[in-house]
């Protein structure tokens, strides 16, 4: 029998699992206008356990690994890495993104739940360049060829099913370009 106390996961919970998902819809930016991908994909979320900060801040982490094909020629075209933090003392939901494309984003936010235990949990998350609390870093190149200049992104988690929305704003070939991702996905 563990001594060790629980860890306080709160919406974060809802997420831990694997999730399949071929509904997916990318629109990306090309130089002469939009891409349409249709797209399938696996979400893993793995409990983390929790850490302190400063002695101070307690966060408990859920890892996840997103990896996206293409129902085209199912080849990989997304494969994203990164945490979902809750911070309970604040309420506050954060999600650090590792992009293997030179960006990296913290983005932060809170969560809901309509009425009644069974509804679904609600979370989003925000980061723009230059906030000083949710921000965006990428390299040299991307600042120059493809810049993330703002991103969102909301999950809409209810018992086995899971919807997300995601908005990256891009400078990219000369104009903004409001790139975004959807799709449900059901816990497998």
């Amino acid at each position: 029998m563990s001594t060790e106390p629980e860890v306080n996961y709160g919406p974060l919970a809802a997420l831990i699992g694997v999730w399949q998902g071929d509904k997916g819809m990318d629109i990306a930016p090309e130089p002469d206008g939009t891409e349409e991908n249709p797209y399938y994909e696996t979400i893993t979320f793995e409990a983390g356990g929790d850490l302190k900060n400063a002695e101070d801040q307690v966060i408990a982490a859920v890892f996840y690994r997103q990896i996206i094909r293409r129902k085209s020629d199912n080849d990989v075209f997304h494969d994203q890495t990164g945490y979902w933090m809750w911070d309970a003392r604040e309420q506050t939901v954060m999600q650090s993104i590792v992009i293997p494309r030179g960006v990296c984003v913290l983005a932060g936010g809170k969560y809901h739940r309509e009425q009644g235990a069974d509804a679904p949990v609600v979370i989003e998350v925000a980061a723009r360049l230059d906030d000083n609390d949710w921000g965006i870093i990428q390299s040299p190149y991307m600042q120059q060829n493809a810049l993330t200049t703002a991103f969102k992104h909301k999950l809409v988690i209810n018992k086995n099913s899971l919807t997300y929305a995601e908005t990256t704003m891009l400078d990219i070939y000369g104009r903004e370009f409001e790139h975004t991702d959807d799709n449900t996905l059901n816990r497998q």
